[in-house]
């Protein structure tokens, strides 16, 4: 058994995604940890987001997008399944999706006892290794 994937994506988002990166290139989510945020997946032209030393990759979507998340929000999160969604609505400003009248959003996913195990055997690279 493969260990499961920690962040996956919605065809509806992952539609949405796609026409992202034609208008603006190479994106980026870095999953936030509340404030004015909330707690979304907020979406960024690939760099624009300074990803901290203690930021974790939950990892690469089909279509190379890197997924980040705080450490500190990693630890809550860590035994779930990260699964980006979009629905109709006005998200933050700061996120690439908010003129087009969607906003992504996170969905979970509780990992099994197995699943849990596997993942437990590599730890997730953070944004201080080298990339």
């Amino acid at each position: 058994m493969d260990a499961p994937d920690r962040v996956t994506i919605t065809e509806a988002a992952a539609e949405l995604v796609a026409r992202l990166i034609a208008r603006h290139g190479p994106v980026m989510f870095h999953q936030s940890g509340g404030c004015c945020d909330g707690s979304a997946p907020m979406c960024y032209p690939d760099g624009d987001f300074i990803i901290g030393d203690y930021d974790v990759l939950l990892g690469v979507l089909d279509d190379g997008v890197p997924v980040w998340i705080s450490g500190p929000q990693f630890e809550a999160w860590k035994h779930t399944q990260l699964i980006i969604d979009v629905v109709p609505g006005r998200g933050s400003g700061f996120s690439l999706e908010a003129p087009e009248g969607m906003r992504f959003l996170s969905r979970g996913r509780a990992f099994t006892d197995a699943e849990n195990a596997l993942l437990n055997a590599a730890p997730p690279m953070t944004g201080s290794l080298p990339r």
